[in-house]
Parts: structure tokens; C-alpha cells; sequence
């Protein structure tokens, strides 16, 4: 039985820019390290290939991490920031006080992770 499809977002991903998929793919490597940790026995579902193409392996994600990247890739394509700062150093809060709290225990977890297994090139998104 195949994982069931995961919709990122209802249309297309043309309307997406280079720099909004690049964003989403770090979010993506975060969010995929802390799920894999904290969530390895639920069901997975596996992202769209426009943003999984730079992984070796497809990834999936469970329903709840899938949710997540979902609602980041559509604050990230209405952000109105241009160039977009890093969201600890936004002005504008986009993400209500609980994905904000989410998106800080994953980066925390899975940039300490990343950075210990030699993604040095990590450092930047954990101090910046």
C-alpha cells in the first residue's frame, strides 16, 4: 500500500520562486531530521518531487510535519519581504505564537543534530 499523496499546496508550484523553493527545502532537511527522531513509526506521506528533488532518497514526512511544511510553504509564498530575513529576525509576524514555538523546536533540535553529523554549511540558519 502506498503513502497517500501530499498536497504542499493547491496550485501550482510555478507559483513559487526559485528563492521561496530554496527556503522551503532547508525548512524541509529541518523538519525531515526532527520527524524522522520524534515521529519514525507513523504513517508517511512523501512530498511533492518539485521540492524533493535535491534529496538522494524521496521524503516523507507523517501527517503532522507534512501540515507544518504545508503551512510554511504558504506564508512563505505571501510573505511580502523582499529580501525575506530570517523569520527570528522578521518584523512581521506571519506564524501565529504556536508554529512559531514548532518551527523554534525543530530548528533548535534538528540544527544541533545536522551540525553534529558535519552540516557545517547548517550554521548560518542556526545562528542567523
Amino acid at each position: 500500500m502506498s503513502p497517500p499523496a501530499f498536497s504542499l499546496y493547491d496550485g501550482p508550484m510555478e507559483q513559487f520562486t526559485g528563492k521561496q523553493i530554496k527556503d522551503l527545502k532547508v525548512l524541509i532537511s529541518f523538519v525531515r531530521v526532527y520527524c524522522w527522531a520524534k515521529h519514525d513509526n507513523q504513517v508517511k506521506a512523501e512530498i511533492p518531487p518539485e521540492l524533493a528533488s535535491s534529496f538522494r532518497k524521496g521524503i516523507e514526512l507523517c501527517p503532522e510535519c507534512a501540515g507544518l511544511v504545508a503551512h510554511a510553504a504558504e506564508k512563505r509564498r505571501k510573505c511580502p519581504l523582499d529580501p525575506k530575513p530570517s523569520c527570528k529576525h522578521c518584523h512581521i509576524h506571519c506564524y501565529s505564537k504556536d508554529y512559531r514555538a514548532r518551527i523554534r523546536e525543530i530548528m533548535a533540535f534538528s540544527g544541533r543534530r545536522m551540525i553534529m553529523r558535519g552540516r557545517l554549511d547548517y550554521l548560518w540558519h542556526y545562528f542567523f
